[in-house]
């Protein structure tokens, strides 16, 4: 529970969490040594020239027990004061009912009070309000007298000089710590940012720089992303080989058509247009996510002309609700593709499309809606594999498609470092097919 607790206040990034690394050892280390540096100096220290006044002052006290009748108090200690470079005067009764006196910040006071009340029991009274000088009541034989003498007799020299270079240190030993890390963590940053870039389909020049292990990182960053480059380019031209060699057959076909007669013609003209809908489509699929280059495009407007084209060739099609307004990047060619397609699927099987936009700060959404019978929930992650087809679910007798239409939108939406989400639309009864980008 405690640890569930504090998992939330930890940070996320990787540089705050090294930073609490680097730093909390350095905290701990200074507490620590802050403690045993006060424990040992203040206190043992301190205790320890507490005790060598202590017998002073007894030797004083001793002196004014033997001083001659009528002898005043300054004149029985004259001589053994003089060695001792201490000032001892007689005071007012009041003065030993006087409370002690010392700053909040005066630790070592604490240590004095304590150990020449204890050592000395005539001592009524202590001041250590002043930096160099302290000042004490006592009641003796020869009535309340005050003895004053140097705050260095009593105190360490300086106690604050090891806490200062301590600190001063330490902050500096910090700072180039957070020198070394920053140029430490800067290759795994370029690292993510590459990384992250060709998730949204751009190339973004990169180099292995840093420690060995981020070098290894990003040397197998390097391969993985020319791997997949070069299979990207294989499919793309086997595709579109085969794709181009199948339409001179069909050339020849429709040439071929255009001698037969009426009848003949309207029947194997359709089939003709399905073979030449499916060349179309694997060529849709061969250029997949990678058509145009990223342009900061406003989706509203790139939603309303889509629709706006559905519409003048008699589509039912029509734009719903939108959401937030602003620019992002995005390769319009592509996403107009991909919106095309979930359009047409819709129209394919059902009799009314919708098509909305939310724009917020962290995320894009394109939707698109039908009233078609949908897509069962178990079969959703089939329908956006290439060359799927699902009967069932939907109306083939609607359409001749080769069961590219989803995965295409899919591969584009992963291009743009998003995912295409199929569920069930609550206006219109039917699929829902959300286009999901993180901006």
């Amino acid at each position: 529970m405690f640890f569930a607790w504090l998992k939330r206040y930890m940070p996320r990034g990787i540089y705050g969490r090294a930073a609490l690394i680097l730093l909390l050892p350095v905290v701990v280390v200074q507490v620590v040594v802050a403690i045993v540096f006060v424990q040992r100096h203040f206190e043992d220290v301190t205790e320890q020239m507490s005790d060598t006044v202590a017998r002073e002052i007894e030797l004083v006290l001793s002196a004014l027990e033997m001083r001659a009748p009528g002898e005043s108090v300054e004149d029985a200690v004259a001589r053994l004061i003089a060695p001792l470079n201490m000032v001892v005067r007689s005071v007012a009764p009041e003065a030993l009912d006087a409370p002690n006196l010392r700053g909040w910040e005066d630790f070592s006071g604490r240590v004095i009070i304590r150990r020449l009340g204890t050592q000395v029991p005539e001592i009524r009274s202590f001041d250590l309000s002043a930096d160099k000088i302290v000042r004490i009541a006592l009641d003796s034989d020869a009535g309340p007298i005050s003895i004053t003498f140097d705050r260095r007799r009593i105190s360490a020299r300086n106690p604050h000089q090891l806490l200062v270079y301590l600190g001063f240190f330490s902050i500096l030993t910090t700072l180039i710590a957070f020198i070394y890390l920053r140029n430490q963590l800067r290759p795994i940053k370029r690292l993510a940012r590459a990384a992250e870039a060709f998730g949204r389909g751009r190339h973004m020049p990169y180099s292995p720089t840093g420690a060995t292990e981020v070098r290894a990182a990003g040397t197998a960053f390097v391969d993985m992303r020319a791997r997949i480059e070069r299979q990207m380019e294989t499919r793309t031209l086997m595709l579109s080989g085969v794709s181009h060699d199948l339409r001179t057959p069909l050339t020849r076909m429709r040439l071929s058509l255009s001698m037969l007669d009426d009848e003949a013609r309207k029947m194997i003209t359709p089939e003709v247009d399905d073979m030449q809908n499916m060349i179309d489509a694997f060529l849709d699929f061969s250029k997949g996510e990678g058509e145009g280059q990223p342009e900061v495009v406003d989706p509203i407007a790139l939603a309303q002309s889509l629709v706006e084209d559905a519409q003048r060739v008699g589509q039912p099609v029509r734009m719903a609700r939108t959401k937030g307004a602003g620019e992002v990047m995005l390769r319009p060619v592509a996403m107009r593709r991909a919106l095309s397609n979930l359009i047409s699927n819709g129209i394919r099987y059902g009799s009314n499309v919708e098509l909305s936009v939310a724009l917020t700060e962290k995320s894009l959404r394109f939707r698109v809606e039908d009233d078609g019978p949908g897509i069962p929930e178990d079969q959703r992650a089939d329908a956006q594999r290439p060359f799927t087809r699902l009967d069932p679910a939907r109306n083939q007798d609607k359409g001749g498609g080769v069961g590219l239409g989803l995965a295409i939108a899919t591969d584009i939406a992963r291009g743009h470092g998003g995912v295409l989400r199929l569920g069930q639309s609550e206006r219109l009864g039917g699929l829902r097919a959300d286009i999901v980008i993180a901006r």
